[in-house]
């Protein structure tokens, strides 16, 4: 009886596929015209092998709907990626539909002469809410950070928070990797999974799971890039400015280009540098304005008193001179006087202090 059973055994197992070499998830709830990002991890002996995702409930008989070697399907709803160093490939659904409810889907790797490796799965497909969803499948932190999933339910069964082909966290804290866990279920209709001081080895796909449905979750932890902030005097921030400007002149022989950056310089005073400088530049203006004051204002005077004075100066020498006549009408007297100055003049020109003139005055006969 035995050896008649074992070779219809043989049968349906090559028929529903019990054996895998592929880890994926096993049901998902997704909702009418929704989408689903589903994980396939397979073993690293098949990175070269060509991957695809097969509808249908005998896998002999499936039908491909998209594979590796053409990534998307004609149809535009199905579209898959291969990760060939985390060894895992993503196939993605787009506008799921009612009779997509009725099929069994496979995700499978193409082994040339022999029997391709293959994981059953199943999608839930929903006209309402679905029976376990969350926000968003991708999910973006930073080394030593933290990150929250919330993991929507209907019906509340036992929860888990699993990472994809590795260990879960049943109870309120747990651990996986190494990276603290913390599940909440206080909340109706949602529990929330905190996962906290991530590393970059705490990349990939996480499950969020309650009962026999799963959702895939991919987590992506980036390094953090840190700024140093620098507080410098205003002497030194110009002393190094005029330094770094003097050695760019002496070495850089290319083009420089120069790139924002966020770090800010202040001052000993809790001002920025730059505040600094500027009220640095309006007192030597200030003080430059009174000291041209200073030296324009005595200079227009002093100018103002030299025209004054030369004006007030006669251009010619000051000679008054009178005349009258006698008794005598043959005889004129004439009487000429000369200012001091123009003595003085004469007196630099070798002249001597008093001079005499001497007229002679011809009278005409009268007629």
């Amino acid at each position: 009886m035995t050896s008649l059973y074992i070779p219809h055994l043989l049968i349906l197992t090559g028929l529903i596929g019990i054996h895998s070499d592929i880890i994926t998830v096993s049901k998902v709830s997704v909702q009418t015209r929704g989408s689903i990002s589903i994980p396939c991890l397979y073993g690293f002996h098949h990175r070269n092998h060509v991957k695809y995702l097969c509808r249908g409930f005998f896998f002999n008989f499936c039908k491909i709907v998209v594979q590796t070697n053409q990534p998307k399907s004609s149809s535009g709803r199905f579209s898959i990626y291969d990760d060939t160093n985390q060894t895992i490939f993503t196939v993605s659904i787009n506008d799921l539909r009612d009779e997509d409810n009725y099929y069994s889907w496979w995700c499978a790797v193409e082994i040339e002469n022999a029997a391709d490796v293959k994981q059953r799965l199943y999608l839930s497909v929903t006209s309402g809410m679905s029976n376990l969803y969350v926000d968003q499948q991708e999910l973006t932190a930073f080394e030593g950070g933290s990150v929250t999933v919330l993991c929507h339910y209907k019906y509340l069964k036992q929860t888990r928070w699993c990472r994809l082909s590795r260990d879960c966290v049943t109870d309120q804290t747990g651990s996986i990797d190494g990276t603290p866990v913390t599940i909440n279920t206080s909340v109706p209709d949602v529990f929330s999974v905190a996962m906290s001081k991530l590393r970059k080895e705490s990349s990939g796909w996480y499950l969020c799971s309650n009962g026999d449905l799963e959702m895939p979750v991919h987590i992506t932890v980036n390094e953090l890039i840190s700024t140093t902030t620098t507080t410098v005097s205003p002497t030194t921030a110009m002393t190094l400015s005029t330094t770094q400007q003097h050695s760019s002149m002496l070495t850089s022989t290319e083009p420089c280009t120069a790139h924002p950056t966020n770090t800010t310089i202040a001052t000993t005073g809790g001002e920025s540098l730059q505040d600094d400088l500027k009220s640095s530049t309006k007192v030597t203006i200030l003080i430059t304005t009174l000291v041209l004051l200073l030296l324009v204002v005595p200079a227009a005077f002093f100018g103002w008193r030299m025209i004054k004075h030369s004006k007030s100066k006669p251009e010619g020498p000051d000679i008054a001179a009178g005349s009258q006549t006698g008794r005598d009408p043959e005889v004129l007297y004439a009487t000429v006087t000369f200012n001091k100055h123009v003595a003085a003049q004469r007196k630099g020109n070798h002249m001597p202090e008093e001079s005499v003139t001497y007229s002679t005055i011809v009278i005409k006969d009268r007629e």
